[in-house]
């Protein structure tokens, strides 16, 4: 995806680009009864009267302003009960959800049409004519706002819920997951350290890598005769000197700036490219959930298996989609699986280490994904699991439930033992 491309994609998800879409339609609804009024026969326009269509429309207006402050008010509150709840990094993924931008703006569009078809009829714009299409458009508003209230009605049942949250954040992992195990290396070849004297290009500012124009970087270079070896992928925080890329071959100032321009910088990290971004969310979660002031083991717990689900489909479909090897000018670092599983797992092992149920839990997850995975997940998941023992062994005041922990993790090591990762 090109960075142009990114950003207006980005762009495009901002609730005001809905809510301004709806409201023009309601504007150009509301005046196109005037314009095809000549294609209504003459009788049948003074079968309805003014009266009627003004009372719908006055209805429209008095009622949908309300509903529309109520729904935006309700969408504050649940994204402040996900950042105290939750995780203040979550508010993002709900801000683009398209059920609620829909909503707002269906209800902001038929107050804009009321009010501007109220306008044109006291004016006499429409006619008789043009008064029977605004009935039938106006029918339609009417119609479409109490099945868009039906469906807000069960969007706002769990809006903000700490389940709904979670199915959020492992959607906007588990996309980030498929897309780079589809393309483990941006469509490049694997990583390779670069040449002596290579020409080194650093980040002219200071934020994260949210997304990388992988085409326009190799169309670049390959223009140019180069490779470039990449050193920082999204989710990397870089700063002026940090380095991103280090070119095998002469650079000009003014193919430096178009490579640099190649990688977009933001001020906080982005689910869209970044896969461990999404992991770390999630366990976010989890590590609040397991915080005093929360005390609820139970969303730990289900954030396990989340993390569970999704790291196992990451692993399922990068080994039944090799990449595709598009770029031949770029060489660019791989994901491993010890760097996602430590992301997943390491902060609940860390603070849920005095909770032997959440102990008992992180094993059997471990357990599974050593079952699932490939050798390198196999590695990883052990290594993960020894590392929570230790934890919940230096944490845990009872020699009986550190026995548990040590049988649990003795039992499945035992059963998923198998040749070391190649």
């Amino acid at each position: 995806m090109s960075t142009a491309l990114y950003a207006l994609r980005r762009w495009g998800r901002r609730p005001f680009i809905r809510v301004g879409a709806f409201s023009v339609g309601g504007v150009g609804a509301a005046l196109v009864s005037a314009v095809l009024a000549p294609m209504v026969p003459a009788d049948l326009g003074a079968s309805i009267g003014a009266d009627a269509v003004d009372q719908i429309l006055s209805v429209l207006a008095t009622s949908m302003l309300p509903v529309a402050t109520f729904s935006l008010s309700t969408i504050v509150q649940a994204y402040g009960g996900a950042t105290n709840t939750v995780t203040p990094r979550a508010v993002t993924l709900l801000m683009r959800d398209t059920r609620a931008q829909t909503a707002v703006a269906s209800f902001i569009g038929a107050f804009v049409y009321s009010v501007v078809g109220l306008i044109a009829l006291k004016t006499h714009v429409y006619g008789s004519q043009g008064r029977v299409i605004l009935f039938g458009l106006t029918l339609l508003v009417l119609v479409s706002v109490v099945a868009t209230l039906v469906r807000w009605i069960d969007t706002l049942s769990h809006l903000g819920r700490v389940g709904e949250t979670i199915g959020a954040i492992e959607a906007a992992a588990g996309d980030a997951l498929g897309r780079r195990a589809a393309a483990p290396h941006l469509g490049g070849l694997p990583w390779q350290p670069a040449p002596p004297g290579a020409t080194r290009i650093a980040a002219a500012a200071t934020g994260y890598v949210q997304h990388v124009d992988a085409a326009r970087l190799d169309a670049l270079a390959g223009a140019h005769g180069l490779t470039l070896h990449l050193a920082a992928l999204p989710g990397a925080f870089v700063h002026p000197g940090r380095l991103l890329v280090a070119v095998d071959g002469a650079v000009d100032d003014g193919l430096r700036d178009r490579i640099t321009e190649a990688f977009v910088v933001g001020d906080r990290r982005s689910f869209d490219d970044d896969p461990r971004f999404g992991l770390i969310v999630l366990a976010e979660v989890a590590q609040r959930a397991l915080s005093p002031a929360v005390n609820d083991p139970g969303t730990a717990v289900a954030v396990i298996g989340t993390l569970v689900r999704v790291l196992g489909l990451w692993d399922a479909r990068r080994a039944v989609a090799p990449e595709a090897r598009v770029y031949p000018h770029l060489r660019v670092p791989g994901l491993g699986a010890d760097d996602l599983l430590a992301d997943a797992f390491d902060p609940i092992a860390r603070d849920g280490a005095s909770d032997v149920t959440i102990g008992l839990r992180l094993q059997k997850a471990l357990a599974a994904l050593a079952d699932l995975g490939s050798p390198a997940v196999r590695a990883a998941a052990h290594a993960q699991a020894d590392l929570a023992l230790l934890r919940a062994e230096a944490a845990l005041p009872l020699e009986a439930d550190r026995a548990r922990l040590r049988e649990a993790r003795a039992a499945w090591s035992e059963a998923t033992s198998g040749p070391a990762p190649g």
